[in-house]
């Protein structure tokens, strides 16, 4: 890589439009696709939408779990459709969530951020919750790697309201720290759901990208997130999965639509 990872996407945001695709073969959508849930399902569904989507989206986010419940066979397709969608001229974001300390985290790191890795994606998530100094491994990575981390920060699922709420400066303030000095768009940033009424914590000085997931099933549109990020919007990529996801025929067309939300809204 030639820049890094913020720089590319702020400037694959304002090419393609500031929206994330999630990549979810879920069993619920092999079936309402009308295939089998096995390994040959996940290949059909994987590869569809990654050449529905892969010059439409600025990102795409498959969901590694989908992909890792079935083994070698699964994480198989993962290693085939990271390098098709960055060819393709996506950026991958690798929806993996690992935490850990010290050489566990640089391993998890050398996976899915070294370049040269089977899994080599643009950017990988993050947990912080065994403190923001564990994932030192995976900012180092990054950097050297013109790639990417993304840290849980203010998810939508209700049960994390409390624990998240607690830690949520430290992670924020982590964050601003890890980016200060960046000229443009920082290489680290924060996942904060699209759903949330409000944030509760200043993002001006965050320096880093916003992914923010939940558009369409989960009920968050573009409009709420314009408005819940209305000081950062130039920052914020929203993600949508299941809302496009659920008919093979429709997927480019539906991510078109929302891409387009997410145009006028963000940049209105």
């Amino acid at each position: 890589m030639s820049e890094p990872f913020g720089v590319r996407l702020r400037a694959q945001m304002e090419r393609r439009g500031p929206l994330c695709v999630g990549i979810d073969p879920s069993p619920a959508l092999l079936t309402a696709w009308g295939l089998d849930d096995s390994p040959a399902g996940l290949e059909r569904f994987t590869f569809t939408v990654a050449e529905a989507v892969s010059g439409v989206a600025a990102a795409v986010k498959p969901q590694s779990a989908f992909f890792e419940r079935w083994g070698s066979r699964g994480v198989a397709v993962l290693e085939r459709v990271i390098p098709s969608l960055r060819e393709a001229g996506a950026l991958v974001i690798l929806d993996v969530k690992r935490g850990d300390i010290d050489s566990t985290m640089a391993g998890y790191a050398e996976a899915y951020l070294e370049q040269g890795s089977p899994m080599a994606a643009d950017a990988m998530t993050v947990s912080p919750y065994l403190g923001f100094g564990s994932l030192a491994g995976a900012i180092t990575t990054a950097r050297a790697n013109d790639a990417g981390v993304f840290v849980l920060a203010r998810t939508s699922n209700p049960e994390a309201l409390t624990l998240q709420s607690a830690v949520a400066d430290q992670i924020f303030e982590g964050v601003a720290a890890a980016n200060e000095g960046e000229d443009d768009l920082g290489s680290v940033g924060v996942v904060v759901g699209a759903t949330l009424d409000k944030v509760g914590h200043p993002l001006d000085r965050l320096g880093g990208p916003i992914l923010s997931p939940g558009l369409g099933a989960q009920g968050g549109s573009p409009s709420a997130v314009a408005r819940l990020f209305s000081g950062v919007r130039h920052a914020v990529l929203p993600s949508v999965s299941r809302a496009v996801l659920g008919d093979p025929s429709r997927v480019r067309s539906q991510v078109e639509r929302y891409r387009d939300e997410c145009v006028e809204h963000l940049r209105g």
